[in-house]
């Protein structure tokens, strides 16, 4: 009989087989959502930016209450799990929560990369976004509708999910931020105010292109727009094709590829 090989998990400075039990009961990512997390793409078996998902996780950590994490077992954590990759390729993810008596906890799941199409098809997500539940732009593990809402794409046999909120200004992607190259030929992504995660392959977007512009955009400005694409850490820079079947603009996968040549190296 051939067994499956498990990854090694990383819980609180400890390498553990993949199925050990890791959460107390009253762990409060469990118990009231109260967590924070990061995922950090693996390459050349390296952590990519990894000092902006460290900082992250601090942020998230302050904001939530937790107790502060002490970066020097952050980058450890990212260290060791990045080593257990074969071919040194994958994802890595970081959480924090806190138990019932206070302490804090560090898990760390290791992840492969599985299907990475250049190309992905959107649905619209079948509700409305409600908003940051917390204002900073932080990487939550209270994250239901995002998850719904990839189920949902999944479903109709798309890539993504983008969610607009109750006035229809496109919010965030339900894994990724969005960029669209306007009509006027402005690169541009949602307001902040709109309660997207601020993720870090748009900060470092944002950082390298200084004339991306933060403007809203409705469903009909994207079907308008001359290309659109989707980013996160993990991924890179993804073009979106189409939006609930219908074709998007002809220069998504040119964006594409210039974002994804902006995100290259850390």
């Amino acid at each position: 009989m051939v067994t499956e090989r498990l990854s090694p998990i990383w819980v609180d400075g400890t390498l553990r087989p993949a199925d050990a039990p890791v959460l107390r009961a009253d762990d409060s990512a469990y118990c009231e959502a109260r967590g924070c997390y990061t995922a950090v793409r693996v390459r050349a078996g390296a952590p990519r930016f990894a000092e902006r998902h460290i900082a992250r996780l601090v942020r998230g950590a302050r904001a939530l209450g937790l107790p502060a994490p002490d970066p020097h077992l952050l980058r450890r954590a990212l260290r060791e799990l990045a080593a257990a990759f074969f071919g040194g390729e994958g994802v890595v993810r970081l959480s924090l929560s806190r138990d019932g008596a206070g302490a804090l906890h560090v898990v760390g799941v290791p992840r492969e990369l599985g299907d990475d199409p250049p190309a992905w098809r959107a649905v619209t997500a079948p509700f409305p976004h409600p908003g940051a539940p917390l204002a900073g732009g932080h990487k939550l593990t209270h994250r239901l509708l995002p998850a719904l809402a990839l189920d949902a794409a999944r479903s109709a046999g798309a890539d993504e999910a983008l969610l607009f909120d109750a006035a229809g200004h496109l919010v965030e992607g339900a894994r990724t931020n969005i960029v669209a190259l306007g009509a006027d030929g402005e690169i541009c992504t949602p307001p902040t105010e709109r309660g997207a995660v601020a993720g870090i392959a748009l900060e470092v977007a944002g950082e390298r292109l200084p004339a991306l512009r933060r403007r809203d955009l409705s469903r009909r400005d994207l079907l308008a727009v001359r290309g659109v694409a989707a980013i996160n850490a993990v991924r890179g820079a993804r073009a979106l094709v189409s939006l609930d079947g219908t074709d998007l603009g002809p220069e998504s996968s040119a964006l594409a590829a210039h974002l994804a040549a902006v995100l290259d190296h850390d």
